[in-house]
């Protein structure tokens, strides 16, 4: 089963920092595509950072320069380190998983990874006040 457990929001002021974690279980998760995604109020969900199963890295122009993902594979954890925050930067933030898309549809075979995902965590709460 698989599960995605984020934590590391919080409130700070602009400029400020925060590293956002989360927890992955139930699969491997060098196999899998794995993303980060925010939904501020009144707002469509937006993807922000991407690692694919090479690990190359996606960022939205947003924040690109200022966020960086990451994994620890001991630790079985994904990362978010958000610097240069700003106001514009308050929401919830997800971290999501899917397998790649290769020629036979998801599957664990290389493919590419893209901006659909069906795994989700529950989400944490990013505010950043001016």
């Amino acid at each position: 089963q698989v599960q995605l457990v984020e934590s590391g929001g919080g409130s700070v002021q602009s400029g400020g920092s925060l590293r956002l974690s989360c927890e992955i279980s139930g699969f491997t998760y060098s196999t899998y595509c794995m993303a980060w995604f925010r939904q501020a109020p009144g707002k469509e969900r937006e993807g922000i950072a991407l690692m694919s199963v090479d690990g190359g890295t996606r960022y939205a122009d947003a924040v690109k320069g200022r966020f960086t993902i990451s994994q620890d594979g001991a630790k079985n954890t994904m990362y978010l380190q958000m610097n240069s925050l700003k106001p514009e930067d308050t929401a919830m933030y997800y971290c999501a998983a899917d397998l790649p898309i290769n020629k036979y549809g998801r599957g664990p075979d290389p493919g590419v990874c893209d901006w659909s995902f069906g795994y989700w965590g529950q989400g944490t709460q990013v505010t950043v006040s001016s």
